[in-house]
């Protein structure tokens, strides 16, 4: 056994040994519990959820995936989430009805795409060019987006008396897979190829090439005439872009709007996907 695949084991062993003591305390029955999880797997709404409930921590994987190589640690994607799901409502819901899913789609998650790398941005150029480290800044931009979103809403963005914003056209309004009802969407083929392309982006291109380098050490990559500072300046901004895509599979493929606390808690559950996968693109799909 590979000393990776032993990785994998031990912590998938060690997380059903904590789910289970978890469940024990909860006065529930492991094997019960489990036994309906592994039916649920058979059934086509709870493999519709799962898919659902995967997709984004693909996608925050990655957020946390793509910096790894680089030698930077993202836990911003809290915040890039949050940031890109508010610009994409409000681009969403702002665009002609008349509008084309073709065109409407695109422009939203670029927008979702545009505000989480700027969060990425500022956090990588603020660890780069300042010295500041880049998991102190990102804790602090989690609170600081949060903070300005509800702000933002309540001057004018939230509508009636709840902290949710107009609903977005019907042309922005993702697909559903057609599982039985659930909430999954044609995002969830977006998160998959998302990976596919990282991987590449990883292993063929140049890009990919100077934030492995650099990861491997910055020292080194510089002497050899790598750009580091901009190698990982654009590795937080990528990452950011990618969290962003999380936001707008919530925004596009299930809420349809904004609301205060959309997904919040799927940028930290991406650090432990991406450690788990130890920052590899397709592993972090399976």
């Amino acid at each position: 056994m590979t000393d990776r695949l032993r990785t994998v084991v031990i912590a998938v062993l060690t997380a059903t040994a904590a789910g289970s003591l978890l469940m024990i305390f909860a006065g529930a029955s492991p094997l019960d519990v489990w036994a309906r999880m592994a039916a649920a797997q058979g059934d086509r709404y709870g493999l519709g959820q799962l898919l659902f409930r995967a997709t984004p921590l693909i996608l925050t994987g990655l957020a946390v995936a793509v910096p790894l190589r680089a030698g930077l640690f993202n836990i911003g994607g809290e915040g890039q989430l949050t940031a890109a799901a508010l610009a994409c409502a409000v681009v969403a819901a702002a665009v002609p009805t008349t509008w084309p899913a073709l065109l409407v789609v695109p422009l939203a998650c670029a927008a979702a795409m545009a505000a989480g790398g700027a969060v990425g941005a500022a956090t990588g150029a603020l660890r780069v060019y300042r010295g500041a480290h880049e998991v102190i800044v990102a804790i602090l931009l989690n609170a600081i987006v949060a903070g300005v979103a509800l702000w933002l809403g309540n001057r004018g963005l939230f509508v009636g008396d709840a902290t949710r914003t107009a609903t977005i056209v019907p042309a922005a309004q993702l697909p559903s897979l057609g599982l039985a009802g659930s909430s999954a969407s044609v995002s969830a083929i977006g998160a998959v190829a998302a990976a596919a392309i990282m991987a590449w982006v990883l292993a063929r291109t140049t890009v990919g090439f100077g934030w492995r380098m650099t990861g491997q050490g910055k020292d080194a990559a510089r002497a050899a005439g790598l750009a580091v500072d901009r190698a990982q300046v654009t590795a937080m901004a990528t990452a950011g872009a990618l969290a962003g895509l999380a936001g707008a599979h919530f925004v596009l493929g299930h809420k349809h709007a904004f609301e205060e606390g959309l997904g919040r808690g799927t940028g930290f559950l991406g650090v432990a996907v991406a450690l788990l996968a130890q920052g590899r693109a397709l592993a972090i799909v399976g």
